[in-house]
């Protein structure tokens, strides 16, 4: 793999930086740039993918393990602790578990009782790491749940849903001929994402959330948010701010019986929901009883090491490398009963202690922050708990690269780069790119929201310029046979069968961290830190972070 980064790519990467970023950046230490080595990166990602560490599940034994093996590879990779002593950062977390037998939740609408069963029809947990609740609260209607001003939207105008329950679709309103660009056309805006729904209704003080699922809407099937909230331990942070006391989801099936018995139609208002002018509507429906969740506290930890920067004052901001550690860790009583999480995410997290390795040698101006974050899988848990109480000012850091499932089946001609557009970071990434012998893959629309489901996002929300760099999709070796190896991983995801195999090619998974480092390298010694385009919703938090 290092035939790729030859002297002559170094060189072509400096004189490339030196010519685009002439105004805006200086080009790397003339010593050239680190190189990250194959071995140590296998090596990380066969331990932290081995049944020892049991899955790396979050307020499981196997997280604590991983915690461990983390803080001492940072220190013997020679970072630094960001704060004080300590590599570690703690995390509060909660974790929670409906308890439906125990419950006595129900639904009631046109003054008769409407049957839902847990599991198959709708499904709920606390929000707000509080055990037991008393309802007795409306049902409104407010279509999407969105209040989205620069869009001239606001689901929830000239309603008061204080204490009440409010119904959302998700997904964002859809594009029309006079407006095919509105929502960002077919992209999923983060305005689409259930967490934000959450978010939203916290914020009108309502006292619970149903999301209406369709597969269409969410991108993937009822038995997904079944599995994800009923019977498992769910995890939320526990010491920012809370969200409402309900928060759950309602099949689409039993939407539609709940809003007959309350004398409306789910579609006809679903198709009210899309104009702009759509008002808040009350269901002639009420939710009444007590819910009780199982709740318990857990202490996970971000760990955090630094390559100090040599500039007098460029050392003072700072470049992220992120990746989360966790994984699902040990599910069921039978069988395999751990997900090891080979690709998600011990490669992010291997492939960042490889970086860490090379970069201690040859630091840059800037400041450099290798950050291994907890439940991801969760959330984006231990990132959100960073961005609330960053290590370093958010105002001082420049960028944040983010690393989350690399590339297992070898060597490509391209990178992935979505989200980067959004900052200066674009252009930076693909002179790194050119540099390197490759170029940044095509976009492709978001349907999925993917920029909003991954550590960066949560370092986006706070200003600061963020994305995840993927693995690119143009094999150089083997292409048929790469490409079906790569589909083959669909099925594996976030099973058990995520595990790691020693005869991958590594060659990509190296590739990536490459990219990335050598993408981090140039922003650390860059003249200015990058900025957001102009009129990005993220840009505002950094405009008011200055």
């Amino acid at each position: 793999m290092q035939k790729l980064f030859s002297s002559l790519a170094f060189t072509a990467l400096a004189s490339s930086l030196a010519l685009a970023f002439s105004a805006h950046a200086a080009a790397p230490a003339a010593h050239g740039l680190p190189i990250v080595q194959e071995a140590p990166l296998r090596a990380h990602l066969a331990f932290l993918s081995n049944d020892l560490l049991e899955g790396r599940g979050t307020g499981q034994r196997g997280a604590d393990l991983t915690v461990a093996y983390l803080e001492t590879q940072a220190q013997m990779a020679g970072l630094k602790p960001v704060r004080g002593n300590s590599y570690r950062q703690s995390v509060q977390i909660a974790g929670v578990k409906s308890l439906p037998q125990d419950s006595s939740l129900q639904a009631v609408a046109g003054g008769k009782a409407v049957p839902l069963a847990f599991g198959p029809d709708w499904v709920w947990a606390t929000g707000d790491s509080v055990a037991a609740h008393t309802f007795d609260a409306p049902l409104v209607f407010v279509g999407y749940g969105i209040t989205a001003p620069e869009e001239g939207w606001n689901d929830f105008k000239g309603a008061d849903v204080k204490n009440k329950i409010v119904v959302m679709m998700v997904n964002d309103p859809q594009p029309t001929a006079l407006e095919p660009n509105r929502f960002a056309g077919k992209a999923l805006t983060y305005y689409g994402r259930w967490t934000y729904k959450f978010e939203e209704a916290k914020r009108q003080g309502a006292a619970g959330v149903l999301l209406i699922h369709t597969k269409p809407s969410a991108s993937y099937d009822w038995s997904v948010v079944q599995n994800s909230w009923s019977g498992s331990e769910r995890f939320q942070l526990a010491d920012r701010t809370a969200g409402t006391p309900l928060q759950g989801w309602i099949a689409e099936d039993a939407a539609r019986r709940l809003f007959a018995a309350g004398g409306q139609d789910l579609d006809a208002l679903r198709a009210q929901a899309e104009s702009k002018d759509f008002k808040a509507v009350a269901l002639n429906a009420s939710l009444s009883g007590e819910m009780k969740s199982a709740v318990r506290k857990v202490e996970q930890f971000n760990i955090a090491g630094m390559v100090p920067g040599t500039d007098p004052t460029l050392k003072d901001e700072a470049v992220i490398y992120s990746g989360h550690w966790d994984h699902l860790g040990k599910q069921g009583d039978s069988g395999d009963t751990i997900y090891n999480g080979a690709v998600d995410n011990a490669s992010g997290t291997a492939g960042l202690l490889a970086m860490a390795q090379e970069a201690v040698k040859k630091p840059a101006k800037r400041t450099q922050i290798f950050l291994w974050v907890a439940a991801e899988e969760q959330g984006l848990l231990g990132s959100a708990a960073y961005a609330a109480d960053p290590l370093w000012p958010l105002n001082k850091t420049a960028a944040a690269l983010n690393l989350d499932s690399l590339n297992f089946v070898g060597a490509t001609h391209d990178i992935g780069a979505q989200g980067s557009e959004r900052t200066d970071l674009g252009a930076m990434a693909a002179t790194v790119a050119k540099a390197m012998g490759m170029h940044i893959a095509q976009a492709r629309p978001d349907l999925a929201g993917g920029y909003f489901r991954s550590d960066h996002f949560s370092f986006a929300k706070a200003g600061v310029p963020a994305f995840s760099i993927n693995g690119g999709r143009e094999y150089i070796k083997d292409v048929e046979a790469s490409k079906a190896k790569a589909a083959a991983y669909g099925p594996r995801y976030h099973q058990v069968t995520d595990e790691y195999d020693a005869s991958w090619d590594l060659s990509g998974m190296t590739q990536q961290a490459q990219f990335t480092l050598n993408l981090g390298q140039a922003v650390a010694n860059a003249a200015k830190m990058p900025a957001w385009k102009a009129g990005d919703a993220f840009g505002k938090a950094r405009e008011q972070a200055q």
